[in-house]
């Protein structure tokens, strides 16, 4: 306990620098923005803001970016409240409840549950993420290569389990990552492999422009086919401060939101999305009255605002303490980390305290700046949603081709960009997710090092998975999330054929 608390005293002292406090504050006032704009989302942002982190410290890039993930949380309900569209897939069911509160006259009650709720859960999660993460940071100190190699299995299964649409095509994305990430030296042999003697292809295919094109590009051609009706409510925002009787009615949501957003978080592919509407079912088998839901109930607003928020502060554990990325943003945050010489997992709060310790402090101020930010700021972001976005998407191409170009001062990288942007915008219209093979990207070095090193410790004898007792456990899991869906699958066609 009093090394802990010795430890967050010194990430005060890294995170109250200058410097460091100008980047998180930058962090959260972009996040806030992209949370208020819909159609990008924090994935797309961290991924187009990448390429301008290379020339500052690690620990200012990843205060930065981790600001502007937790910041997007907050900003997304303020569209979800004021237009019924969500800035952020997180904030989709705010709409149900919030909106009906804005045409009721409840605007201002509903976006200052959002924001004191989202403060609160922000809060218990980096308070929980500062005793939590060193415990699993000192468990994860015994593993070994084959305990890597089946806990990566397990994350990018969870992912595929979790991700949105068909299984089998979530999967697929995940091989084509896998692929991808086998581009260029061979980490054991030192042999270059699949580089089609390009070049540009040498140091393998980059993270930051698949993810620009992936997540940037590819929402940009989405969005330009989709004419979205921004009716913004003409009437004055006011009562911002909730009242006491607010208050009561949303205490327990705020609590029960916070505590179940956390550990969601903390499991890989669960996150923030999954969190919320996890959150508003609960809240609605626990209210007297479930029949309010969805004509303007303020704990509908309270619980998935706080879940989500939550989430996204137990979503680091994994990355910072196992170097598992818990959802795709994460993943491009682990590879931000990895490019700038860093490799998360249960070393790095030895190797790195400094930007292990200044993160998780920086999270506590950046919560703080946000709630002062997210009220007053209000009305401004009401008339940043009436800019025409033809006047939007040509500056985020624009921001994207510059960012891919200055990565290396490559055009290699630029084309990459632009091919996964046009592959991104194909596989959404055919509703194929990008986050497996982000991930499985990401991974698939470290998934192919572990394997081989394994390997090697028992002499090629692949029993080495099954007869350590943590591989083995992760391996019956990964197997499980395959299985289940097909029995499920089956019941239902079985059920169907009954009827």
């Amino acid at each position: 306990m009093v090394e802990i608390l010795q430890s967050v005293v010194f990430g005060f002292q890294v995170a109250l620098q200058p410097v460091n406090l100008i980047y998180c504050f930058f962090g959260v006032l972009i996040g806030t923005l992209v949370g208020v704009l819909p159609g990008l989302g924090p994935a797309a942002a961290i991924a187009l803001l990448l390429p301008t982190t290379f020339k500052i410290t690690p620990v200012s890039a990843t205060i930065m970016l981790a600001g502007i993930y937790y910041g997007a949380m907050y900003g997304g309900s303020t569209t979800s409240i004021l237009v019924n569209i969500p800035g952020e897939a997180a904030s989709v069911v705010t709409c149900l409840d919030g909106y009906q509160m804005a045409l009721k006259g409840r605007a201002g009650p509903a976006l200052g549950i959002a924001a004191f709720g989202s403060f609160i859960a922000g809060t218990f999660a980096v308070i929980a993420l500062t005793f939590v993460g060193p415990l699993l940071s000192n468990v994860a100190l015994a593993f070994g290569p084959p305990e890597y190699f089946s806990m990566m299995i397990v994350g990018i299964t969870v992912l595929t389990y979790l991700s949105s649409g068909s299984m089998i095509k979530a999967l697929i994305m995940a091989g084509v990552g896998l692929m991808l990430s086998g581009v260029g030296m061979d980490t054991i042999s030192g042999k270059y492999r699949f580089t089609f003697n390009i070049p540009s292809l040498l140091d393998g295919v980059g993270v930051v422009p698949v993810a620009m094109g992936l997540f940037g590009i590819s929402e940009v051609l989405l969005n330009l086919e989709t004419e979205i009706n921004r009716d913004i409510l003409a009437t004055k925002v006011k009562n911002l401060f909730p009242t006491l009787k607010d208050w009561a009615d949303s205490l327990w949501s705020i609590v029960r939101g916070s505590i179940l957003g956390f550990f969601l978080g903390i499991i890989p592919g669960g996150g923030a999305v999954v969190a919320s509407f996890a959150s508003y079912a609960i809240e609605k088998k626990a209210s007297k009255h479930p029949e309010e839901f969805g004509k303007g109930a303020i704990q509908g607003v309270a619980g998935p605002e706080s879940a989500n928020n939550s989430a996204a502060g137990g979503s680091f554990i994994p990355l910072l303490t196992l170097g598992i990325p818990a959802n795709p943003v994460m993943a491009i945050l682990l590879g931000a980390l990895m490019i700038h010489g860093l490799q998360p997992g249960p070393l790095l709060m030895q190797n790195a305290p400094d930007l292990f310790w200044g993160t998780i402090v920086s999270m506590y101020i950046g919560n703080v700046m946000l709630l002062v930010l997210n009220l007053p700021l209000i009305p401004i972001w009401v008339k940043v949603l009436k800019v025409p976005y033809y006047l939007l998407y040509p500056l985020i191409l624009l921001f994207c081709l510059i960012g891919a170009y200055s990565l290396d001062n490559t055009v290699a990288d630029v084309i990459i960009m632009l091919i996964f942007g046009i592959l991104g915008f194909l596989m959404k219209k055919f509703r194929y997710d990008g986050a497996p093979l982000i991930l499985a990207l990401v991974l698939g070095q470290k998934l192919e090092t572990s394997l081989r090193r394994s390997l090697i410790m028992s002499q090629g004898d692949f029993s080495i998975f099954v007869t350590r007792p943590i591989s083995l456990g992760f391996l019956i899991t990964a197997v499980l999330l395959l299985i289940v869906p097909v029995i499920t699958q089956r019941k239902r066609l079985s059920t169907l054929e009954e009827g």
